[in-house]
């Protein structure tokens, strides 16, 4: 099935679609989301991505993240997307969006207008292993530790925004 992802201006509005490894190829801006589950103690659940992924295979990341469908809102295919790639439901809040670059691996390019959604739930994952090699609940001080340590563990844009979720978790 050929994926598509909804291209858009900085200001999220939608430009048109383009085949999704067309749009890394050629980083052409597009939406994406990203999905921040923490358990009741407050542990941010991570995971480790698939090791033979298009791009950032093996890195740790947060719960999950994907593009939306040009027929979904972000919404809608945050949540498809952490039943599918980690067997889990729970209900998703839209926090903030950021626009990034990153020169990835495999000659991929991540230009993203990237929307934050945050949930909680004590359900354990269920992960799919084609997207998923290892899942794991941290405390966020640790998370921070252990980014500033090893960078070369985490996803670029796991990097950029987790600081802003916790600053937006701690002033909210």
């Amino acid at each position: 099935m050929v994926e598509n992802v909804v291209l858009v201006d900085p200001e999220d509005r939608p430009l048109g679609t383009m085949e999704k490894m067309e749009a890394h190829r050629q980083g052409v801006l597009h939406r994406a989301f990203s999905v921040f589950v923490f358990n009741s103690k407050g542990d941010l659940l991570l995971h480790r991505r698939a090791l033979d992924k298009y791009h950032s295979g093996g890195l740790w990341t947060n719960t999950c993240c994907s593009h939306p469908r040009p027929d979904e809102t972000v919404v809608q295919a945050a949540q498809r997307r952490l039943v599918e790639e980690m067997g889990m439901r729970c209900q998703l809040e839209p926090k903030f969006s950021f626009v990034y670059r990153a020169d990835l691996d495999h000659g991929m390019i991540e230009h993203e207008l990237d929307h934050v959604l945050v949930g909680y739930s004590d359900v354990p994952p269920e992960p799919n292993p084609d997207e998923v090699c290892e899942t794991r609940y941290m405390p966020v001080r640790e998370v921070e530790a252990d980014i500033a340590a090893h960078p070369d563990r985490y996803t670029a844009w796991f990097k950029i925004c987790f600081p802003e979720v916790l600053s937006t978790l701690l002033h909210a």
